[in-house]
Order: C-alpha cells, then structure tokens, then sequence
C-alpha cells in the first residue's frame, strides 16, 4: 500500500513538475515574441528622445538670450520640421530618378563592364576555366528583365511596403521627437519626483550631465553626417558617380555611427563606383581615405569637443550591438546609450566603490 502510495505520488511530481517547466518555456516564448514586436517602437522612441536632447542645446542656447523657452522651443520645432521636410523633398524625386535610370542602364551598364581591361586580364587569365563573356552575358541578360531587379528587393509589394514603413518611421519619430523637446522640463520633473529626496540632488546633477553630453554628442554627430553628405554629393556629382544622391545619402547616414559608420559607407560608395570603373572606384577611395583623416584629426575634435568622449572599443561594440538588434537606428541610438551609462559610471559608481 505505501509504494503503491510512494509510486503516486512520484508520478504526480513529475507530472506537475512537466508541466511547470512546459509553462514556463511557453512564457518565454511569449515575452521574447512580445519584445522582438515591440523592438522597433522602442527605437523609435529611443531615436526620438535622443533627436529631441539634440535640439536641447539649440533651445537652452536661445533661453540663455532671454527668448522665451516655450517661442524657443517653437522656432526650434518649426525649423527642425522644416528641414525634415527639406530634405525629403530635395532627396527623394532625385534618388527615384536615379534609381529609374540605374535600373535602365543596368544592362548597358554589365555590357560596359565586360569590355574593361581588368575583366579581359582575368579572362586571359582563366582561359579554358571560366568563359567570362558568357557569365557576363547571362547578367546582362537577367538584368535586362526588370521583374529579375525587382526581385532583389522581394518585388514591387515588399519595396513599396519598405517605403511606406520607412516614410511612417520618419512621421512618427517626427512627431515623437516634437513631442519630447517640448515636454522635456516636466518630463525630468516627473523623473525627479520618483527619486527619494536624500538622493535627488545627485540624480538631478547626473541627469543633467547626461542630457547635456549627450544632446551635444547628437548635435555634433548629426553636423558631421550632413557635412560628409553634402561633400559626398558634390564630389560624386563631379566625378559622375552612379546615383550620387543616394550615395550621398547612405554617407550621411552612415556618419551617424561614429567611428564605424564612415567606413562602411566608404566602402559601400567605393564598391558603387568600382561597378561603373576600376578609375572611378580607386578616385572614390583615395578622396574617402583623405575625407576619414580630416573628419578623424579636424573636424570631429572640434565638433565634438564638448560631448562625453567614448572610447573606440566601446564604440565598436555599441554599433555592432545595436546594429544588430535594431539595424542603422538601432546602431545610430546604442552610441549614445554607451555614453549615458559611461557617465553614470564615472558620476556614481566610482564615487560609490570610493567610499567603502
């Protein structure tokens, strides 16, 4: 009677202790598929208060000239909608159309490639191996149906649906980032209120250490990305690069992300112009090369004199880090966080360890 008893209640154990564990995996399964949905609004909103601490400066610089803070933070908004706005309509009827004229000459283009004097070297090269003239004629083939393009992209529904969700993300870091700049006062208010009173004015001192660095990394960051685009746009237009708009764009983009963005972008340019010719993609490279060392010893000490100093390594890490789970946004915000948690670091932390 008692092993029947024992054997019992082993196997009600084991049941209830199965089940408990099927729970929890399903539990886990459901917070990891919650935050992988949720992963893109909160880089959005990260994006936005980091966009929004980077027009700071601008409005505190304006307060400090006996504007008004609510007609500073107005001029500001109005002004930084007005660049967005700029800026889109200046970029986007110019980078359709290229990519319209890219996708037509794309043939032309393979044809002329196969003609230049690398590709005929490494054919002599490779005679009897490899028939390049085949496998370029193939390419060229395939590119001159347009559904074959396309199909890079997933086809006409998933490239428009790219644009639509790109063209949303913009609206509503936008809206987010209005937002933030003009509620950011009670926002730190609100913040501070949850603080135990003893320890209000170190959060307080800290927090405003934190916005300002990194308000003025943001901005400093920002003005090196619209300095490497706009010579981007110059220099590829001189040189006849293919799609300079949207070459431009990309380093512009890939300014945002320190350290590690100037050389991708540089190699995603150098790569484009490479397709075109080998003269144009080393040109490409050689002006990039002596971009990064003036970007590198002159502008971006200047520019970024003021703002937290992150070192290299961390930099690397953060971009990777952020890239990876949230893309070129995710990379662009996960600099910033890095520099936010090195203050808090170096503001508490050590003070803290000191003390014992």
């Amino acid at each position: 009677m008692g092993t029947g008893q024992g054997k019992s209640l082993t196997l009600n154990s084991a049941f209830r202790l199965g089940f408990t564990g099927a729970l929890g995996v399903g539990l886990a399964i459901v917070v990891m598929t919650a935050l992988q949905s949720v992963v893109t609004v909160i880089i959005y909103i990260g994006l936005a208060l980091f966009l929004a601490l980077g027009l700071e400066p601008i409005v505190q610089w304006l307060v400090d000239r006996n504007v008004p803070r609510s007609l500073a933070v107005l001029i500001v908004v109005v002004a930084f909608i007005l660049i967005v706005v700029g800026v889109a309509l200046l970029i986007a009827p110019a980078v359709i159309s290229q990519i319209q004229t890219f996708v037509a000459d794309l043939p032309g283009i393979v044809a002329n490639l196969a003609t230049t004097g690398w590709v005929t070297e490494l054919e002599e090269q490779f005679t009897g191996a490899i028939d390049i003239d085949a496998v370029f004629g193939n390419i060229a083939d395939w590119a001159s149906d347009p559904k074959n393009v396309l199909s890079l992209g997933g086809g006409v529904v998933s490239i428009g649906a790219g644009i639509l969700s790109f063209l949303t993300g913009v609206i509503i870091v936008v809206i987010l980032t209005i937002y933030f700049a003009v509620s950011m006062p009670t926002i730190k208010s609100a913040m501070f209120s949850l603080v135990a009173a003893s320890s209000r004015p170190t959060v307080e001192s800290v927090t405003e250490e934190v916005t300002r660095s990194i308000g003025r990394y943001v901005l400093g960051q920002v003005s090196l990305g619209v300095i490497n685009g706009v010579c981007s746009a110059i220099f590829l237009t001189i040189i006849g690069a293919p799609l300079p708009a949207l070459l431009a764009f990309v380093a512009f983009l890939a300014s945002l992300i320190p350290l590690v963005g100037p050389i991708t972008g540089a190699i995603i340019i150098t790569a484009s112009c490479l397709m075109v010719s080998p003269g144009l993609g080393i040109t490409a490279g050689i002006y990039y090369l002596v971009y990064m060392q003036v970007e590198a010893y002159l502008l971006s000490p200047r520019i970024m004199k003021a703002a937290v100093d992150v070192p290299g390594a961390l930099v690397i890490i953060a971009a990777i880090t952020g890239g990876t789970l949230g893309g070129v946004l995710g990379a662009v915000v996960a600099v910033p966080v890095a520099a936010s948690a090195l203050i808090i670091i170096r503001k508490v932390v050590v003070p803290a360890q000191a003390k014992r």
